[in-house]
């Protein structure tokens, strides 16, 4: 029976290309540092082109053949998106999508378009990026979900956060829209006759920089409960089994396979029953169409 996979059971990559957003730091970096060392040819799209080119550098001071490359991406606005989209489609096609970018507990912030950020960014960029290069992929298209999916709501009447905003409620809410858009996004794919497959995964609770909104008292604990939870490099794991595990299939959602799905090995996680409502998934996608001006076609 198999332990879990971890970064070790990567098999070779070489001829293969990954396009993955918030690649500079965090799980993104990890991600694209072990693709890379795979012979992976990896575009690592973010916002800040300074902070992509430090971690193509340090990288590459480890591995100099490794091929990467920069692609522009604000998830935040809607209009940098399609831009980005733009560029995608006129490149190479890719083979995997890995969709890691995200925003987490900030104050309270809007968009370039007027919605809360972490929707916005979490749910509405990954939306509107992922369905205008889905015809480009060729493969899977990986999408980052959360543990705290699992109490989350979506309120659509209040998606700029006008009426109250609570950081962790809408984190929640931004995190279940990610697991309702992947498993309607499989449907659809397959529906469609597709051969590309969408697939989830969560990194447990990871030491990244997505904690650096926490409450001071609870940032000075985080190293006294760093053996409890999995560093950024073990945190990669899920990412890099839905990238690229050989037995993995369209639908299916991978974690830690430590208590309470904080820490470990990836393998099969737990997504709730509303995470996996169809009829829910389809007004969310539906509402996504409005709100983004993008229609995946499909």
């Amino acid at each position: 029976m198999s332990k879990g996979f971890t970064a070790d059971d990567v098999g070779a990559q070489t001829g293969r290309r990954f396009l993955v957003t918030g690649a500079n730091a965090g799980l993104g970096f990890e991600v694209t540092r072990v693709l890379a060392a795979r012979g992976g040819h990896v575009v690592l799209a973010c916002r800040d082109a300074a902070k992509a080119e430090a971690a193509m550098h340090r990288i590459r001071a480890d591995m100099p053949a490794a091929e990467l490359s920069f692609q522009p991406l604000d998830l935040a606005d809607l209009d940098r998106v399609r831009e980005a989209a733009k560029a995608v489609l006129a490149g190479p096609r890719m083979d995997v999508l890995i969709n890691n970018a995200g925003v987490m507990i900030p104050p309270k912030t809007l968009t370039k378009q007027g919605y809360e950020l972490q929707f916005g960014v979490n749910h509405l960029g990954t939306f509107a990026f992922t369905g205008l290069v889905h015809p480009h992929i060729d493969d899977r298209i990986v999408v980052t979900g959360s543990i705290a999916h699992k109490g989350g709501e979506i309120d659509f009447s209040d998606l700029s956060a006008s009426r109250s905003y609570h950081n962790w409620q809408r984190y929640q809410a931004s995190k279940l829209a990610n697991l309702l858009f992947m498993f309607e996004l499989d449907r659809r794919l397959g529906a469609a006759g597709r051969s590309t497959q969408a697939i989830g995964c969560h990194p447990g609770v990871a030491m990244t920089e997505l904690t650096r909104h926490l409450p001071l008292p609870l940032r000075t604990m985080a190293p006294l409960a760093g053996p409890f939870f999995n560093s950024a490099a073990q945190g990669a794991w899920p990412t890099l089994q839905a990238a690229t595990g050989a037995h993995v299939q369209g639908g299916d959602y991978l974690g830690p396979q430590g208590l309470g799905e904080i820490a470990g090995r990836s393998g099969p996680a737990r997504a709730t029953r509303t995470a996996r409502d169809a009829k829910l998934a389809k007004e969310l996608w539906r509402r996504s169409v409005e709100l983004t001006g993008v229609d995946p076609g499909i």
